[in-house]
């Protein structure tokens, strides 16, 4: 199921600014050159919780599943630039 471009928009608003900057960036920026894997995997992280999110991509936390953890890496590194 692909999901469009403004639903995608509206989910990576969350309950922080810092997630909402995140999350927008990654989505304007890389997710329409990613591939299928690393799209799901994007949707994915979306569907989590703000504290965990906030773990994986604010407090260096990593997740288990690696491909979510590579799009994790992805963001994090983009916000260090």
């Amino acid at each position: 199921m692909l999901m469009d471009r403004s639903r995608l928009r509206w989910q990576c608003r969350r309950g922080m600014r810092e997630l909402d900057v995140l999350l927008t960036a990654y989505l304007e920026t890389h997710y329409d050159t990613a591939g299928e894997s690393r799209k799901d995997a994007f949707r994915e992280l979306l569907g989590l919780p703000d504290p965990e999110l906030a773990g994986y991509l604010l407090a260096g936390e990593r997740p288990d599943d690696d491909e979510v953890a590579s799009v994790v890496a992805h963001i994090r590194g983009d916000a260090r630039c």
